[in-house]
């Protein structure tokens, strides 16, 4: 390899903190728009595809359980979430998301979110060669 030729661990931190530090304003607009906090969309983001225990939610949206817990009994509160016995073992529940939580996580993934300076500033052609390697890595 080439000494100029970053390292896929440099690039990795290139694009995450490019992600991380530009989203701040996106979160504080949904944050806004939903009345909620953005650890409760993170979790009911986490449900959408189906329902999980409440420790498999703490893993997927990387809390502790305790946090977990509070966070859904919140969300239960809301109507925003439900808990129903595991069918597949009745001495554990799991939580799903409510059709009033989806309604707000559809506002939460609604909210505008334009690119940051930093892409905006790129040429037409360096925009087709980020978004051509960009659906590389999708695959």
């Amino acid at each position: 390899m080439p000494a100029d030729t970053p390292t896929p661990d440099e690039v990795w931190a290139l694009l995450t903190h490019l992600v991380i530090d530009t989203r701040d304003q996106w979160k504080r607009a949904v944050t806004e728009r939903t009345g909620l906090p953005f650890s409760r969309i993170r979790v009911l983001r986490r449900l959408r595809p189906g329902p999980k225990t409440v420790k498999e939610l703490a893993h997927a949206a990387a809390m502790d359980a305790p946090a977990a817990t509070v966070t859904v009994n919140h969300l239960e509160e809301l109507g925003l979430v439900a808990r129903e016995i595991d069918p597949a073992n009745r001495r554990q529940k799991q939580v799903s998301i409510t059709a009033a939580g989806r309604t707000v996580l559809n506002t939460a993934l609604a909210t505008p979110d334009p690119a940051p300076a930093s892409i905006t500033a790129l040429s037409n052609e360096e925009l087709r060669a980020l978004h051509e390697i960009l659906g590389k890595l999708q695959h």
